[in-house]
């Protein structure tokens, strides 16, 4: 048998750790862009909650709660 000259091992080693990195990088970014919809949904939901709170109201909207109304729906019928 030859010796393999050194860094041999090293060098392999290194390509197959790689692959893994990548796959772990992939990982990562799928869990990332998860979170991220999830996230937003959260958002949109208590967007609409918020909305919905302010449609039920009886008394007349002040002019912030109005402007607000306004927001909203124009936020979450736009997308």
């Amino acid at each position: 048998t030859q010796t393999r000259p050194p860094g041999v091992k090293a060098a392999k080693a290194k390509g197959k750790k790689s692959v893994e990195e990548e796959k772990d990088v992939v990982e990562l970014r799928t869990i990332a862009e998860i979170k991220q919809m999830d996230s937003t949904s959260k958002q949109k939901l208590a967007d609409k909650r918020i909305l919905e709170s302010l449609i039920s109201k009886k008394e007349p909207l002040s002019k912030t709660d109005e402007a607000l109304k306004e927001k909203l729906i124009s936020l979450i019928y736009s997308t």
